[in-house]
């Protein structure tokens, strides 16, 4: 369980990753992404940071490939922002909590129109 240190960490830089990824980076390989948040290591030196993005695995691939190239540049922009005594390194994970909330809702809607067909296939009994 993460301290409250660690998440108002995490939160900040939630914040200040996301507005730094939409404003100050020009690289063509970051399309569409979206820092879904970030995790802070009990030291406060590493964090690993969430993010989904629009797009076919070739373009979260480079996506990724993009912001781990650019971490030193995220920290030092961070470095400027924030009143850390350590900004944290950063390595970037891909967000999957979205595809697999979407695949567990197709298996629920599947279920229901199975059942709702089952259910209007039987006879009732007028007992």
């Amino acid at each position: 369980m993460a301290s409250r240190r660690q998440r108002q960490v995490g939160e900040l830089l939630h914040e200040e990753l996301s507005q730094i990824i939409q404003r100050d980076t020009k690289d063509p390989r970051l399309g569409f992404v979206t820092v879904t948040g970030v995790d802070v290591s009990p030291d406060l030196r590493q964090a690993r940071v969430y993010i989904t993005v629009l797009g076919d695995k070739g373009d979260v691939k480079s996506t990724l490939a993009g912001l781990t190239s650019a971490a030193n540049y995220f920290r030092h922009l961070l470095r400027q922002s924030l009143s850390l005594r350590y900004i944290p390194e950063l390595s970037f994970k891909l967000d999957t909590s979205l595809e697999y909330g979407m695949h567990i809702e197709a298996l629920l809607d599947e279920i229901k129109e199975e059942s709702d067909e089952a259910g209007e296939r039987e006879p009732e009994d007028d007992t």
